[in-house]
């Protein structure tokens, strides 16, 4: 919990907000502690909790935000009115739903946010409406506890028992039958806002700092360069939220393929589509990077798309086999294992970790604020005032009992103030602008940073 106050204190700090799952089925013996946990999230914060179990609702909960989880089934209008009617701000709808089928749902109830899935793991079934895991492992998928059967290898078998050929006329073997690719609707944006969509949901479990990094850069991008021509109303900034206002530096262009990713697919959202399933891999491909001409042991011959360079270190996939590169001496690649593959030609090569890439992401969000010092009978008072009206300013009333000596060269005195006030550093914060209110005193280098860091820290 003291890990959890941290992360919203920082979060709000940029006006961000924290949501927390309760989200699984409970059993009787754990309500009051869910109960307590609610109440403690609450206390620390927290601005709003995603459940499932609905008898949570008769509990004494504090006057918390709620959200749906998906792990409702939140597939009808009907569904979704009765949840408004038992007080939740935000569904969470199914990832299977299309986009009319979303449409039809926020034509029918309005008045409540709809949030969904647009990138990342996909389920094989319906949401919050899986058991096999909880069938053949004890492990439920509704309890957080998955063992990702969707993940496995399988054969697949005709009435009598014999295996299915595939295309080539080989036996479907230990292939990954049901594990789905992951979900990119990133080209869909518009259309998602214009049925009614509110958040956009990106699927995280499991994903490591570099992953959430590339993957919400790439989305902030393509929401800030949307047409905003939707049925909000001209001049609107879709899916901005409150108009916050940020300054944010990258390093790295953002692209989905160079971290976790198992090829994209829209799922569900314009009908069923097929080649949904990846049978040769359950784990991240990346990016198509060309083809494989020839296997040498532990030496490639490659012909690689235009651009492509590769580096040492890099993560390199081939249907099932995973490697590492070594060196790379015009087309011919060294890498980290012996390959005994000789029935194929022409194989895709797709490239899972791209360490320049990696080595370079970064990202930074800066808080814009107007800086405001004046005089005041006791000393100063110094203010750092966000933009965003949501959060607070920072004050400071410093230089009590200050010698306020006027300054010999007013224009250079003032200077010397507006650039040492602006000097924020490594904090949260950027200048926007700096207003003095103040005569032109003498005031040392040493006593501005001082009074600047006692203000902001």
């Amino acid at each position: 919990m003291e890990d959890l106050a941290e992360v919203v204190r920082y979060a709000h700090l940029y006006g961000v907000q924290v949501l927390v799952t309760i989200n699984t089925l409970l059993r009787e013996d754990e309500y009051p502690e869910a109960v307590s946990l609610a109440h403690a999230l609450y206390k620390i914060g927290v601005d709003a909790l995603i459940i499932q179990d609905l008898h949570l609702l008769e509990l004494n909960l504090p006057p918390i935000r709620l959200h749906a989880s998906t792990q409702c089934d939140n597939r009808t209008p009907e569904q979704v009115k009765r949840l408004k009617e038992l007080g939740f701000k935000r569904v969470v709808l199914a990832r299977e739903l299309g986009i009319e089928e979303i449409r039809a749902i926020h034509e029918e109830v309005p008045d409540i946010e709809l949030e969904a899935f647009v990138h990342g793991a996909l389920c094989v079934s319906y949401s919050g409406r899986c058991y096999i895991s909880e069938v053949l492992a004890g492990r439920s998928a509704n309890r957080g506890a998955c063992a990702q059967f969707c993940r496995m290898a399988y054969d697949l078998l005709d009435a009598e028992g014999n295996e299915v050929l595939d295309e080539y006329d080989e036996p479907i073997h230990q292939r990954h039958l049901l594990s789905l690719q992951d979900m990119d609707r990133s080209a869909y944006l518009n259309e998602l806002i214009d049925a009614g969509v509110t958040t956009f949901k990106i699927e995280g479990r499991l994903k490591d700092a570099d992953y959430v990094t590339n993957i919400t850069a790439y989305y902030r991008e393509k929401l800030d360069h949307l047409t905003p021509t939707l049925s909000q109303g001209e001049g609107a900034s879709p899916l901005r939220g409150d108009g916050r206002e940020v300054f944010i530096t990258r390093s790295f262009t953002p692209n989905p393929e160079k971290t976790f990713h198992r090829g994209g697919i829209d799922y569900f959202l314009h009908g069923r589509t097929s080649h949904m399933a990846n049978w040769d891999t359950p784990k991240s491909t990346g990016e198509y990077v060309g083809e494989v001409l020839q296997i040498n042991g532990n030496t490639l011959r490659v012909q690689l798309k235009p651009g492509v360079v590769l580096h040492n270190g890099d993560g390199l996939t081939m249907g099932n086999e995973g490697f590492n590169v070594n060196g790379v001496e015009g087309n011919l690649v060294k890498i980290n294992k012996e390959l005994s593959i000789s029935r194929y030609t022409d194989i895709p090569l797709y490239r899972n970790l791209d360490v320049e890439f990696t080595k370079n992401l970064r990202s930074e969000r800066k808080i814009p604020v107007d800086i405001l010092f004046r005089e005041t009978e006791e000393g100063f008072e110094l203010i750092y005032a966000p933009i965003d009206a949501k959060l607070s300013p920072l004050v400071g009333r410093v230089g009590e009992g200050f010698n306020k000596e006027p300054a010999k060269n007013a224009d250079k005195a003032l200077d010397t103030i507006r650039t040492q006030l602006s000097k924020l550093g490594d904090t949260p914060y950027i200048a926007r602008s700096v207003q003095i209110e103040s005569k032109p005193y003498f005031i040392p280098i040493s006593v501005l940073n001082e009074w600047r860091r006692a203000t902001i820290l």
